[in-house]
């Protein structure tokens, strides 16, 4: 079975491009709390792991590790200057004199957790690239994120109401870092271009930069190289759809071509133009491959085509970063047969 982490598309923008950070932006409370690091098949290499409907097990032990939330708004409970988390099943998670205790994966406010901690890790991240200080913000609002909400296997990002839906089935989607950033991205994307990805090629990318955010997210909070392929995504999620080892939901590094092999479908095209992006990466490393992927995307149209976003791309490389980047960026977009 090939699992997709879908996006629901209603057009109804409800933060311009590049606004600024609304006034519950200054929420500085800080507590303790226990996650995954980004999963326990990443951080530990175990292949073998399953989810066991939800069962901890010593195995888990070595993957958890307790953690700073940050930006928390007071309420004692996961809500705060980026996010505020809900949920439909298990208590609400609430924090005791500056500390979550410590739930593992068997209790459902393990999973609000690590909502909470990845959505913010993955808006720290933009900013550490520059947005929202030297370059303007990208998506400083606050989203609702509804966690085992959709009885179904599978997570989405409804722009009509700036919440994204993480599902249940398999492995718990909110168990998984890459799952969460994946979405996250999302509305990131919403955030720069309101209503984006209105049809398969523009819908193909949104897909692909979800899961280019997701390994970038997962890498730099890292710090250091994991137990599996970094080009692989969502490997803890992975381990309930795919017999082979590793367990990938889908890769960065492809060998996809444009058009051959477009099938028309959204997450299997992106693969072409995540290829490109992780090419980028590699080419120009992180930082500057990530602001120049993310700053283009201000300038794509809510149907762009996979040629205009390529070519706003490269004019992102050359504007931030001279022509030798600009070379490096047009070289991984002729690679893909998208230029």
């Amino acid at each position: 079975m090939r699992r997709v982490l879908a996006l629901t598309m209603v057009v109804a923008a409800t933060v311009s491009a590049g606004a600024a950070a609304p006034a519950y932006a200054t929420a500085t409370g800080s507590a303790t709390a226990t996650v995954f690091f980004p999963n326990p098949v990443q951080s530990l290499g175990l292949q073998y792991l399953t989810d066991g409907k939800d069962a901890d097990s010593p195995a888990f032990a070595p993957a958890y590790r307790r953690v700073t939330l940050t930006g928390l708004d007071g309420s004692g409970g996961l809500s705060g200057r980026y996010v505020t988390v809900k949920s439909s099943t298990g208590k609400a998670a609430l924090a005791v004199d500056g500390a979550f205790p410590a739930w593992h994966r068997d209790a459902d406010q393990f999973e609000q957790v690590m909502g909470y901690y990845w959505v913010t890790t993955a808006q720290l991240y933009l900013q550490h690239l520059g947005f929202g200080s030297t370059l303007r913000p990208v998506n400083q609002r606050r989203i609702e994120l509804r966690i085992d909400q959709y009885g179904g296997d599978n997570s989405f990002f409804r722009d009509d109401k700036a919440n994204i839906t993480l599902g249940k089935g398999g492995v718990d989607d909110a168990e998984d870092a890459e799952v969460i950033v994946h979405e996250y991205g999302h509305s990131v994307q919403d955030g720069q271009v309101p209503g984006f990805g209105t049809t398969l090629e523009s819908g193909a990318i949104g897909e692909a930069f979800g899961d280019y955010l997701a390994v970038a997210v997962s890498s730099w909070a890292a710090g250091a190289p994991t137990g599996t392929p970094e080009a692989c995504v969502a490997d803890w999620d992975a381990v309930s759809y795919t017999s082979t080892v590793p367990h990938c939901l889908r890769r960065l590094d492809g060998a996809k071509h444009y058009p051959q092999d477009v099938v028309g479908e959204v997450h299997a095209d992106g693969e072409i133009w995540s290829r490109a992006l992780w090419d980028i990466r590699v080419a120009l490393g992180d930082t500057r491959a990530s602001t120049l992927i993310v700053e283009a995307q201000f300038a794509f149209a809510v149907d762009t085509t996979f040629a205009a976003a390529a070519q706003a791309t490269v004019d992102a490389a050359a504007r931030l970063y001279g022509p030798t980047a600009a070379r490096a960026t047009w070289a991984a977009f002729v690679a893909r047969g998208l230029l």
